[in-house]
């Protein structure tokens, strides 16, 4: 059972809609112009509990699970996505490491920092040679007497540049019989030879930092692994990935509500030749589609973040969920571009941010391609298990 009920969870979901609509959605020039998220919004932001929505409630959070999760990222993914960004590691990639195998001592040194937003997680897995999969990690962590110390080059970590936790994933030994050697450690953002670089500039998100991180024999005592254990690691990354791609397919559905409804009412309102252009039976096929593909990814999000809350599928089911609706994000605001015409290429129309803000979305997280191995891989090894 999730630990806030139906009528909580209603006021807590329409308040979220009201901030989004009516605070965040006018601001979304000043976002982008400034490539920041403006710190009473973040204030705000905080104020409502959204830097900890996702952690359970012992831990100071809301303790919503992936239902209601996938509720609340359709409503951030309405708006900038870099609003999103900005709390989403603490409640998704990041605390749920440190909620699901952290020891009892981590979680009370950091979970109630990570949900009042007063420590900002970063997830920093990504490597110049391992991306969707982690199996590659270069970055390694030696054991020194009682300490670990870690050398290795992270990149694109979202965060990094305001991080105060580094959740990083090493190499303790090559991958072998008893698994893939892969742990992960908390690093706090001050540890002596830890450095972030350059804040790197990226085709949108613009107020959604990312960065490379560099790891310099960086020394960090043995209570800064995740679960006392070296092989907790790869378990941690794919559980954590699974649970995001649900909950990046539901962000996908909300830029997708919003790119049809900018479609919608610049059809209703726009005119050639004296007629409205929605009028246009050519344009009523592309908001048609627009449509469909919206109605398929909210139910999609929801039967798989069902499916995982329940146990029943933590693996096709978030894949298939990714792959479809970051995809389908991607059509429809092409589309919407197509119905603005030349008006939706211009830099200050919303629909041109969203055509570049979905773009990332089918490739953080896990790639579109690695969904399909993980889809297609997943689905014929389980037909060899029944023969």
């Amino acid at each position: 059972m999730p630990e806030v009920g139906p009528e909580d969870f209603s006021a807590i979901l329409a308040h979220v809609r009201e901030f989004v609509r009516t605070k965040v959605v006018p601001r979304e020039q000043e976002i982008m112009e400034a490539d920041a998220i403006p710190d009473d919004l973040r204030k705000q932001a905080a104020e409502m509990g959204l830097f900890g929505y996702a952690i359970p409630q012992q831990w100071g959070g809301l303790g919503l699970d992936l239902t209601q999760d996938v509720e609340l990222a359709m409503e951030f993914g309405y708006t900038s996505l870099s609003l999103r960004s900005m709390f989403g590691t603490n409640n998704g990639i990041a605390g749920q490491v440190l909620v699901n195998f952290g020891t009892d001592e981590q979680k009370s040194q950091w979970l109630e920092r990570i949900a009042s937003g007063e420590v900002v997680a970063s997830f920093a897995l990504t490597e110049p040679g391992a991306g969707s999969n982690p199996a590659g990690l270069r970055t390694k962590a030696v054991r020194d007497g009682d300490d670990w110390v870690i050398d290795g080059q992270k990149r694109f970590i979202t965060n990094a540049p305001i991080a105060d936790l580094f959740i990083v994933f090493a190499r303790t030994r090559p991958a072998d019989e008893s698994g893939p050697g892969i742990a992960v450690f908390l690093v706090p953002a001050d540890t002596p030879g830890l450095e972030v670089g350059v804040k790197d500039k990226k085709m949108g998100q613009e107020g959604a930092w990312t960065a490379d991180v560099v790891f310099s024999g960086v020394r960090v005592p043995a209570s800064a692994l995740v679960g006392g254990s070296e092989d907790v690691g790869y378990k941690a990354a794919m559980t954590s990935l699974a649970r995001g791609r649900v909950h990046i397919a539901a962000l996908a559905v909300g830029s997708a509500q919003r790119a049809l409804d900018e479609s919608v009412s610049y059809a209703a309102s726009a005119t050639q030749g004296g007629h409205p252009i929605g009028e246009f039976q050519l344009v009523q096929a592309m908001i048609a589609d627009q449509q469909t593909g919206v109605m398929a990814g909210r139910a999609l999000v929801r039967e798989a973040a069902a499916r995982y809350v329940s146990g029943e599928d933590r693996r096709i089911g978030p894949s298939a969920a990714k792959l479809f609706c970051t995809e389908m994000v991607g059509k429809v605001a092409d589309l919407a571009v197509q119905v603005h015409g030349g008006t939706g290429y211009m830099r200050e129309v919303p629909v041109e941010r969203i055509y570049r803000d979905v773009r990332l979305l089918r490739l953080y997280e896990g790639t579109s391609e690695i969904q399909r191995l993980i889809i297609g891989g997943g689905l014929i090894r389980e037909a060899g298990k029944r023969k």
